[in-house]
């Protein structure tokens, strides 16, 4: 993925994020729920003032600024090519998308919109919330299991320097 791609595709999960939140704003705000599978999945729209799942609340500010400095992060990472390959740019398309389309409910609404609630999962929350989740666990992996090729090279060599000094 080029960094246009990662932007492009991104974009698109934010924007989906946010046609999400106005069709929820629209039709179930403010007490409204919709089961959509019995004892497992519910629609109900809340206003989060705090951070993923609900936690932290009334801090919109802070995590507006905090969500703003991570989306910088990646982004110079996405641009510095320090980091590279199919795993990191999708957990950073998937970090950006649900992060630009949160941070843009803590902008304009002072709030994030939630509504996914499902039964085995107490905290109401969002597609932007899950995005941020799956790019989160990719970036994880990619960060223990698959570490920079050049870290990879330099321990290579490091390697061949012991033995050759014995």
């Amino acid at each position: 993925m080029t960094f246009a791609l990662v932007l492009v595709i991104a974009g698109l999960l934010a924007t989906a994020d946010q046609m999400i939140k106005i069709l929820i704003y629209i039709h179930l705000r403010p007490d409204g729920s919709i089961t959509i599978i019995d004892n497992l999945l519910s629609f109900v729209y809340t206003e989060n003032r705090g951070a993923a799942f609900g936690v932290f609340q009334n801090g919109t500010l802070v995590f507006a600024v905090l969500t703003a400095a991570l989306i910088g992060v990646f982004l110079y990472l996405l641009l510095s090519k320090k980091c590279s390959g199919m795993l990191f740019y999708t957990a950073v398309t998937f970090i950006l998308g649900g992060g630009v389309g949160n941070l843009i409910d803590r902008i304009f609404r002072g709030f994030v919109i939630d509504y996914i609630s499902v039964s085995f999962f107490p905290p109401v929350c969002n597609f932007a919330d899950y995005c941020i989740t799956i790019g989160a666990v990719l970036f994880i992996i990619y960060a223990i299991f698959l570490p920079d090729k050049s870290e990879k090279k330099k321990l290579v060599d490091d390697e061949c320097e012991e033995v050759s000094d014995e």
